[in-house]
């Protein structure tokens, strides 16, 4: 009803009215919004000196009345309300509409609904707490926030700053940062963040709200701290040298709280009974280190102190050191992997419930009685490329979402034509159709390092818009003639058609072909039913194919590659499944040439695409913009280099490029990795725009060394593809002077679609990080580091802090802080035999190297790119996730005990952890089994075996809210 929502934005405020009228308008949930203020029988005229509050639940229970009537009295109408003097009013007055609170309501009409009822008196137990508080007098914790009247107007004079509070998760108490936003970061002439030290500068704000700070004086501010702490890997490179004092400030007001649910840990027994008298109060602690401890009341505080629980904040008072929440649902048992899954989920506010019989029921059918064909009249309006082109793909092992296929052939004038075929997933998903609706709400699939969540249902992304092997597929085509000797584009058709591909490689046997290893063919299974003759005449045809591609790629790298393209370094694990979908392998990804040429041919599709939209749509078209970095971001990677003796070049992205390529040490081929690595952290992050919203000379992409960029080569994962499918095929209308059918979105919608699929983009980067973090540490957590071989690897330093380095393992891709001082105060010392122990002594920091010298004159120094050998043990953690914790056990390289081994114990490790993962998750789930058959009182929070996460997270269908941190993608 309109005035219900009305009386949410006056309570509430603009934010959760703007999510209750997101829920409205989402199609899956059928609701209509009832304007019943112009509805002549409903509107009621508010009276002189009449609350609003009383006005607006006059005019819904008039509402309510009349709906009822209008209903010929046949349909009974609920009133849900907590206001106790209204249930009392109206309880009673009129036959058929029920007056009630939302207790009465579930006791009434959902009795079984346990999890809503225990959710329910969490919320009312929470609000009688707050209550109660807010009558007993307490000294003041923080000051009062500002009036939003002040803060806005402080804004605008320039006293007060605007920015996103971001918490730094190393020193969650200490240090977090405010990012300017909007106006401020124009005029506030900082080059810099305003670093907020201390939680009580914070005032009650929470990693991820809209604050506004006020600066304090210039003999306050402080410098952030240059020490390895706890849980320390990667910070972003900061322009400030360790004691340098940068803009520091204090929270004096929040505009926006961007809360959402978080994942907790009871406290263990021990800590409940020293948390004292009042026992139902708990203070539970949130798996991200940014959020403060969360003050929650319940009697299940033992019987979940095994568990991960997910809370919501409700209300941070200034009476209150901590914030005040309710308890909302248990996840998992701490350590179980499906709970630990889940518990990343939630944190990256991911939901991946099954699709519903609505979307469902929109799907086309492929079945053995009844297969899908090609329609006549699609046959009749697409170009059909069949019988005219040797289509194929390249993807990884055991891909099913088959986005992209290739083509290269001789045209009969010579020259030669290069086609990328995309599938064409909007000829099955309508526009505002169920499906799209929720495609747009996930915006991404999500993989994980041993799962994956699709953003289309399988029958899209797994068979009919998965461009498979020997079967007929609808595409869209970007086709271009290439003079025959130079590759120079001489036209370009784009349009929709009708393809076959021939043959779905892997990128491993791609490489071979190419390489001239044709016996790799006995596992195409392509080629297997072949008689020879036929079988070599294909085989030539698709090696021809392999290499003319490779060529055309080269070239179109090599134009690139002049205008200032970037070859960046990422450490990426990947986690390969069996048939089973057990884990086969982990390990981290090895490039090939054959990467970079359908990585080439994307990247020349998505330029095309962009242009073309572009034109034809020049204020609503979907680009992706890559902004040049902050120069002082470079200043760690300026300085590693100079340590080895290059000068890296940091002015515009072709010096950059020509810098990193000559930064190359023949002796070394890590430090070129690990120099590319640092200016990738460097980076801003590329994301979607809308033409519309940013100047031309904005769109540019930094990272390509392109003017026009966008994604349109995976519509199957990525719903900004989507949008470009459908605004070619408008551009491809306008062309033809057909009429446009799809209604596209404004300028303002897009930008506001843009932002939420950069935020689902950012959340399935960390994701994906934190599942193969999770997987490493279970791999190392059950050995012994003091005796395991495996445990001992060879590591490069890649920086320094005042009390240990970051290091580096390329064995694994694990990158790790290593102590050169431990808590007690004591320094490493490296021993003649190159073992290292803990003695009294001190540390002095250089820019590129530090010395480690004990109390008795002895001395170790580590350099920048240092080889070192490093122990791997994991720290295990209640209430977080578990790390890896590296440890320096000597100061020369890690020499393998048997180097002709080498090679196959490397082998041999990536079988090893496949199977001791597996059986490390079988064992605990087979515990966890007998623990519930013993504890029966508990059973209800135990997961059991075989369950998928699918059926699990059905359950919790109501995930809440927004961002993490940043990361770098092309």
């Amino acid at each position: 009803m309109q005035t219900a929502c009305q009386a949410v934005q006056h309570q509430r405020g603009r934010r959760q009215y703007n999510k209750l009228r997101n829920l409205l308008k989402d199609a899956r949930h059928d609701c209509v919004l009832f304007a019943n203020e112009f509805q002549q029988h409903c509107y009621l005229p508010r009276e002189k000196g009449e609350a609003m509050e009383k006005w607006q639940t006059r005019s819904i229970y008039n509402s309510a009345v009349w709906y009822y009537h209008h209903c010929g009295d046949r349909m009974p109408i609920v009133m849900v309300t907590e206001d106790e003097e209204a249930i009392q009013q109206y309880g009673s007055e009129t036959e058929g509409v029920f007056v009630i609170s939302f207790k009465n309501y579930l006791d009434n009409f959902w009795p079984d609904l346990k999890a809503a009822h225990e959710l329910c008196d969490s919320i009312l137990q929470s609000r009688r707490e707050r209550e109660s508080e807010s009558q007993e007098t307490h000294g003041k914790e923080y000051p009062e926030h500002l009036p939003l009247e002040v803060l806005e107007a402080g804004i605008k004079s320039g006293r007060y700053i605007q920015g996103i509070l971001n918490v730094n998760k190393h020193r969650a108490q200490i240090e977090a940062f405010v990012r300017l936003q909007g106006a401020s970061s124009k005029d506030s002439g900082l080059l810099s963040d305003i670093l907020i030290h201390g939680t009580k500068a914070r005032n009650r704000s929470i990693h991820g709200d809209v604050v506004v700070v006020e600066l304090l004086p210039k003999n306050e501010w402080k410098g952030r701290t240059a020490a390895l702490c706890e849980n320390d890997s990667e910070d972003k490179a900061s322009g400030e040298s360790p004691s340098e004092p940068m803009p520091t400030g204090r929270v004096v007001g929040i505009l926006q709280k961007n809360w959402r649910d978080y994942v907790v840990t009871f406290p263990s027994k021990e800590e409940v009974q020293y948390q004292g008298k009042n026992a139902q109060k708990i203070l539970v602690t949130p798996w991200d280190y940014r959020i403060p401890k969360i003050r929650i009341s319940t009697q299940q505080a033992e019987a979940l102190q095994d568990f991960r629980v997910v809370v919501r904040i409700d209300s941070w008072e200034t009476t209150s050191v901590y914030p005040n929440g309710h308890f909302v649902r248990v996840l998992g048992r701490i350590g179980d992997l499906e709970g630990e899954i889940a518990t990343i989920l939630v944190e990256n506010s991911i939901s991946v419930v099954p699709f519903s019989e609505a979307q469902m029921c929109e799907m086309p059918v492929n079945t053995p009685e009844n297969p899908w064909k090609v329609s006549p009249k699609e046959e009749r309006e697409r170009k059909d490329l069949r019988n005219t082109h040797l289509v194929f793909s390249i993807d990884p092992k055991g891909c099913e979402d088959v986005d992209d296929t290739l083509s290269v052939r001789t045209l009969s004038n010579g020259n030669l034509e290069l086609g990328v075929h995309i599938a064409d997933v909007t000829h099955f998903v309508a526009p505002n159709s169920y499906t799209d609706v929720e495609a747009r709400t996930r915006a991404t699939t999500y993989y994980l390092a041993d799962r994956r969540y699709d953003m289309l249902p399988s029958i899209l992304s797994a068979d009919l818009c998965s461009l498979l092997g020997g079967v007929d597929r609808y595409a869209v085509s970007v086709l271009w003639e290439l003079d025959k000797t130079s590759y120079e584009i001489k036209k370009v058709w784009y349009g929709r058609t009708i393809i076959r591909s021939a043959y779905k490689l892997f990128y491993e046997a791609a490489q071979e072909l190419l390489d001239g290893n044709f016996s790799v063919a006995d596992d195409i299974p392509e080629f297997k039913a072949l008689e020879e003759q036929s079988r070599q005449a294909k085989l030539e045809e698709l090696v021809w194919a392999i290499g003319k591609l490779t060529d055309i790629a080269r070239h179109i790298r090599a134009k690139r590659d002049s205008c200032g393209a970037l070859e960046l370094e990422g450490v990426e694990v990947r986690v390969q499944l069996d048939d089973k979908k057990n884990i086969h392998d982990l390990i981290p990804k090895q490039p090939l040439e054959v990467h970079e040429t359908v990585a080439e041919c994307m990247i020349l599709a998505n330029h095309w695409v962009a242009k073309k939209i572009w034109e034809s749509f020049p204020h609503q078209a979907l680009l992706r913009q890559h902004p040049p970095p902050h120069q002082e971001f470079f200043s760690e990677l300026r300085e590693c280099a100079k340590a080895k003796g290059f000068f890296i070049d940091t002015r515009s992205n072709k010096t950059l490029a020509d810098s990193l390529d000559s930064a190359n040490d023949p002796s070394d081929p890590m430090v070129n990795r690990l120099l590319r690595s640092m200016a990738t952290q460097a980076m801003s992050n590329a994301l979607y725009f809308s033409t519309g919203s940013c100047a031309e000379e904005e769109f540019h992409h930094y990272g390509l060394a392109l003017d026009k960029y966008t994604h349109f080569t995976s519509p199957i994962r990525r719903y900004s593809d989507i949008v470009v499918h459908r605004l070619l095929m408008g551009a491809i209308s306008k062309d033809k002077k057909m009429e446009i059918k799809d209604n596209f979105f404004s300028n303002k919608d897009l930008e506001e679609l843009c932002r939420h699929i950069n935020n689902r983009n950012r959340a399935a980067q960390h994701a994906q990080k934190q599942s193969t973090e999770l997987f490493q540490c279970m791999y190392f957590k059950d050995r012994d580091p003091e005796t395991e071989e495996r445990c001992i690897a060879d590591g490069v330093i890649y920086s320094i802090r005042t009390n240990g380095v970051l290091v580096f393992i390329p064995r694994f891709g694990i990158k790790g802080a290593a102590y050169l001082k431990n808590k007690d105060g004591l320094v490493i010392s490296c021993g003649p035999e190159s073992s290292s122990e803990w003695k009294p002594g001190s540390l002095q920091r250089c820019q590129n190297k530090i010395t480690s010298t004990t109390a008795g004159g002895q001395s170790v120094t580590f350099h920048l790119f240092d080889h070192v050998t490093v122990r791997i043990s994991v720290q295990a953690l209640r209430c977080h996730s578990d790390t890896i914790r590296l440890e320096i056990i000597s100061n020369k390289p890690y020499m393998t005990p048997n180097p002709e081994l080498c090679q196959q114990n490397s082998l041999l490790l990536k079988s090893e952890l496949v199977k001791e993962v597996t059986r490390s998750v079988e064992e605990a789930q087979l515990a966890q089994e007998v623990k519930g058959r013993a504890l029966q009182e508990y059973q209800e929070y135990c997961q059991t075996k075989g369950r998928s996460l699918y059926t699990l997270l059905e359950e919790i269908r109501d995930l809440a809210l927004l961002d993490v941190s940043d990361s770098y993608a092309m």
